[in-house]
């Protein structure tokens, strides 16, 4: 029998100066980037947490802690690589990703499908099993007055006989 689990994920960072703005190992131009020990991709961090809590492995934050020089300034794909490596296993695949990623400024839906092919070969799945939204705060909060970006993500993970 296949077990199936689901996973949710969310994550936050402020914007800061001097820092590339990365969204689902996507450069987006703009002034400002992410303030984090790694890259800061808050969407691909929210990824992560939903897929390490399918698998019942912990957090982002417990798996690269943030007081661990190895860790600084790394990109956040290499740490998805990894999380999918203790995914994989697990014996587990991933059946989907929905994800959501919550900022003011800028647009970022025309890199939407950009994101979607990075995300689908970290996560070893087709484009057409990923859902990538973008939305705005409506100007509420510290996303409506830019001063960051959150990201929800929630997965389906399957236990695959094959894995």
């Amino acid at each position: 029998m296949i077990g199936f689990k689901v996973g949710f994920g969310y994550d936050v960072h402020r914007f800061a100066e001097n820092r590339p703005l990365i969204l689902g190992g996507v450069a987006i131009p703009h002034p400002k980037g992410l303030l984090g020990h790694s890259d800061a991709d808050v969407l691909l961090h929210a990824i992560a947490d939903a897929l390490l809590g399918a698998a019942n492995l912990g957090d982002i934050g417990m798996m690269f802690p943030d007081d661990d020089p190895s860790y600084k300034d790394i990109a956040s794909t290499i740490l998805m690589e990894k999380v999918m490596e203790m995914i994989l296993n697990k014996g587990y695949g991933v059946g989907n990703l929905d994800a959501t990623v919550v900022l003011q400024s800028p647009k970022v839906s025309i890199y939407i499908p950009e994101m979607k092919k990075k995300i689908a070969g970290l996560l070893k799945i087709d484009e057409s099993d990923i859902s990538i939204k973008a939305k705005t705060s409506e100007g509420m909060g510290f996303v409506g007055r830019e001063e960051g970006v959150s990201a929800y993500a929630t997965v389906l993970i399957f236990k695959d006989p094959i894995l």
